[in-house]
């Protein structure tokens, strides 16, 4: 595509595999190369997949890619698209999130894996970190913390939201994989 803002021209565009933005200004050169982050949404509730793909496509770095209703078709998506980052349920028919991480883990251990569930207790968490997950979100979590989640898991840190902060404190120790948290 081509745009003029006053003395410049300026060609923008997305690699074909829609990973990188970048901006070539009229002397041809390269101004702006942004990381676009590819998201895939695995939740049981159309309404609710329908609800963050919308809020996270606001946001210009990120795209969401895939929308799946249940863990076989997240694992089938998530081969064919290899996404950045998977929004995962736990509670899904006929294959739970749990599940799907840990058969997702098998063939792609470089995705990050973000549990987002109705469930604040400990044994949820555990179980999504001990399967592969990088980081848990409850559905009472804002936009805002859904983004830093997904940025901070794409750092390499694990994330756990607020609601869910407090079981390091109120239940003894944490997991191996969250005691620099």
């Amino acid at each position: 595509m081509i745009g003029g803002q006053g003395n410049w021209v300026i060609v923008y565009g997305f690699t074909p595999d829609l990973r990188l933005f970048y901006c070539i200004n009229s002397n041809f050169e390269l101004v702006e190369i942004t990381f676009m982050v590819r998201i895939i949404i695995v939740d049981d509730h159309f309404h609710v997949r329908e609800a963050w793909s919308w809020v996270l496509n606001q946001v210009p770095r990120i795209n969401v890619i895939a929308q799946c209703s249940n863990g076989r078709e997240a694992i089938e998506t998530t081969k064919k698209l290899q996404p950045d980052v998977i929004l995962m349920d736990i509670n899904m028919e006929p294959m739970n999130g749990i599940e799907a991480t840990r058969a997702i883990r098998e063939f792609a251990p470089d995705i990050k894996i973000i549990a987002v569930s109705v469930q604040a207790e400990r044994s949820y968490v555990n179980e999504m970190l001990r399967n592969g997950a990088n980081g848990y979100v409850t559905k009472n979590s804002s936009s805002t913390e859904m983004i830093t989640a997904i940025d901070e898991v794409l750092a390499g840190k694990t994330y756990l939201c607020e609601e869910i902060g407090h079981l390091r404190a109120v239940n003894g120790p944490i997991p191996p994989s969250l005691s620099h948290l």
